[in-house]
């Protein structure tokens, strides 16, 4: 059985250990053991141990990939492809902020028989950890973002996971190693070739366990939050899952359909592990080493679009994230019984906006996005308990479509930059052979 399940493809694979993860941890007490060990304990060590191996990937992974897709680049080039990039993101970021604008006004999971739910509904037990945990943020913070886009200290930022300032290094090393002529050119350029091979077989090498890792992530997940937690919130449930299935299912294969000019279905094909990674780690950071090698290998787009549009994508581009603080704001304003006016909801849909760009490198990036909200509203802050129970489970949700935008991002802009065998179905190692 193990050899038949090792002969699948990688995304097969995972898919068959994301439904034995569900299967095993609805049927599990949070208290069960194994010879005496706790079985949390247990899928925690396996899950830690796999997020560790794809971090320990993301730094030397994205520094050689962007510094080796910039330094062939041509000055007007990158102007022209850093345009198309951001122009992309914002528009998407903003469209998955109206879809959820939308189905939170239609369904208004705030409001129970004509009434605000307060009464009914009682905050999470987490509420002051989580409130430690983010701090007390305001609308001036995002101004930090332009701060952390130029790191004090290099190694500094990489050691501390803040990729945006590492990104704005690795951009301006690459264009400054394209203008480098002579032998020193020609080293520096073979070496950042030769560390981006190296990190991509490694990358090969950690997919080989992502099964094992995501059965432990997942599994742990579902046991702890159970399906009890999930009644009081239903419909609020509801209305961030259909909005993000109108985002991912709708509007970005409409996207590749009519702007990309590619079959969408192959690109969910293609990028299949990537997305059923970002499921299972709640992280497009960590998964960014697998969508590298989805875009790149299974996709057929060039290093050159994808090292450059993936791991900005991944730090700034959050379509899930936003919509998800415009559905959880409204629906706490609802709650609350508080009555927006068309002004009050665009300054949600601006902020939400900014935050997704902003606070994207933050641990818990959307309750820090989410208290900016509440604050701007008018909302007390210890309202974010009302959604924490299933914060967890949805935030699984909007990573995969956080993945997804960034992908389509890359497939559109190298089909608008003219590269051609992108998401053809016979180009050589899109079948997945691992």
């Amino acid at each position: 059985m193990f050899k038949t399940m090792t002969r699948l493809p990688l995304h097969w694979q995972i898919l068959a250990a994301l439904t034995l993860a569900i299967t095993t941890g609805v049927t599990i007490a949070p208290d069960a053991d194994i010879f005496g060990i706790s079985l949390l304990s247990v899928l925690d060590f396996f899950g830690t141990l796999f997020l560790n191996a794809l971090k320990m990937l993301i730094v030397p992974l994205v520094v050689s990939s962007i510094v080796t897709g910039m330094m062939d680049l041509q000055p007007n080039t990158l102007g022209r492809l850093g345009s198309k990039t951001l122009i992309f993101y914002m528009l998407s970021s903003l469209v998955a902020i109206l879809i959820g604008l939308l189905m939170v006004n239609t369904l208004q999971p705030g409001i129970v028989d004509g009434q605000p739910a307060l009464e009914s509904m009682t905050l999470s037990s987490d509420t002051e950890s989580a409130l430690a945990k983010v701090g007390v943020k305001g609308a001036a913070d995002i101004a930090e973002v332009f701060l952390r886009m130029v790191p004090v200290n290099v190694v500094s930022a990489a050691a501390e996971g803040q990729m945006l300032g590492l990104i704005f290094f690795s951009l301006l090393f690459g264009y400054f190693l394209s203008h480098l002529k002579g032998s020193h050119g020609e080293v520096q350029k073979d070496f950042w070739r030769g560390l981006l091979s190296i990190m991509i077989q490694m990358t090969n090498l950690v997919m080989k366990f992502a099964p094992i890792g995501i059965f432990a992530l997942v599994c742990k997940v579902v046991i702890m939050s159970g399906a009890d937690a999930f009644r009081p919130l239903a419909v609020f449930f509801v209305t961030v899952i259909l909005a993000l299935m109108l985002h991912m299912f709708i509007f970005l294969p409409l996207i590749l359909k009519y702007v990309a000019k590619v079959n969408p279905m192959r690109h969910f094909k293609a990028l299949m592990p990537a997305l059923l990674t970002a499921f299972s780690t709640s992280s497009s950071s960590a998964t960014l080493p697998i969508t590298l090698d989805c875009v790149e290998r299974r996709a057929g787009v060039s290093n050159r679009v994808s090292g450059f549009t993936l791991p900005l994508g991944a730090t700034v581009n959050m379509d899930g994230t936003a919509l998800y603080e415009c559905v959880a704001a409204m629906f706490i304003a609802q709650v609350y019984g508080l009555e927006l006016t068309i002004v009050t909801q665009f300054t949600i849909v601006l902020i939400a906006l900014l935050t997704s760009i902003g606070v994207a490198g933050i641990p818990s990036a959307s309750l820090v996005a989410i208290t900016i909200i509440l604050g701007a509203i008018g909302l007390p802050l210890e309202a974010i308990g009302l959604i924490l129970v299933v914060d967890r489970v949805l935030d699984m949700c909007r990573t995969s479509v956080n993945v997804f935008s960034d992908s389509c991002a890359a497939v559109t802009i190298a089909r608008l930059e003219g590269e051609d065998g992108v998401l053809e179905e016979k180009r050589q190692g899109f079948q997945d052979t691992r």
